[in-house]
């Protein structure tokens, strides 16, 4: 996935990486590849082609709107990647469990943020800890769905849905697309039909944003936010 030598600076390639995750994906371990990205930042973080650094300005938003109470929550941050959003989300005052599938993610977490108050984890989304079923009153996704293909977009959400206490939330950032079109991209973007696919499985929808990043070329995203409601006393 990365092209250079030892004498120059390695550069992603981005044809290279969508050949390798589609070779996975063709041989249905859609999961396989993940630690790959990690391991060859070469234990340097920065080295992440896909980790922003900072966290994402409409989380921060979102946590800074005042109207929900974040201390003492339990939160969970869906494939944590290098832990920008975990920490944002423990400093708003969440109880922090951020897991990932990659080992090599999750060390690099731990060796980014020594005095974190998040518990970093290896874990699995299709394999979660029983206890973690309607445990959490935040869950956070960011660009986990959009890479996987087929089948495994449904599990993915129908899993985070699972996490949810009532009366949770659950936060989706995501690329964005327009139906019918780029599906043969890797990563994949989410499209408002497959978006909506949340409130078919029951939450309601509190909030939807469709926007532009600071790329260049800016590439499209949604970021929504949801709510579980709470179970009816009979």
């Amino acid at each position: 996935m990365y092209i250079g030598t030892e004498d120059t600076m390695k550069e992603f390639d981005p044809a290279e990486y969508k050949k390798m995750v589609k070779s996975f994906q063709a041989s249905d371990e859609p999961l396989a590849w993940f630690d790959s990205i990690y391991t060859d930042a070469e234990g340097d973080y920065r080295n992440v082609f896909w980790a922003d650094l900072e966290p994402n300005p409409y989380l921060l938003s979102w946590l800074n709107n005042g109207n929900v109470v974040h201390a003492g929550k339990r939160a969970i941050a869906v494939g944590c990647g290098v832990g920008d959003d975990a920490e944002a989300l423990s400093e708003a005052g969440y109880q922090v469990t951020a897991f990932d599938i990659s080992p090599e993610a999750i060390r690099l977490c731990k060796e980014r943020y020594p005095d974190s108050m998040v518990t970093y984890l290896v874990a699995d989304l299709f394999d979660y800890p029983p206890y973690w079923a309607e445990h959490f009153d935040l869950v956070y996704e960011c660009n986990t769905i959009q890479v996987l293909p087929g089948k495994y977009r449904t599990q993915a959400r129908d899993a985070m849905i699972s996490l949810l206490s009532p009366d949770g939330y659950l936060l989706v950032s995501c690329r964005s697309r327009k139906s019918g079109e780029q599906e043969d991209d890797i990563p994949l973007p989410l499209d408002r039909e497959e978006l909506d696919g949340f409130n078919r499985c029951g939450l309601i929808e509190e909030s939807f944003e469709a926007y532009d990043d600071t790329q260049s070329p800016p590439v499209p995203h949604f970021f929504a936010t949801y709510r579980k409601q709470l179970l009816q006393s009979s």
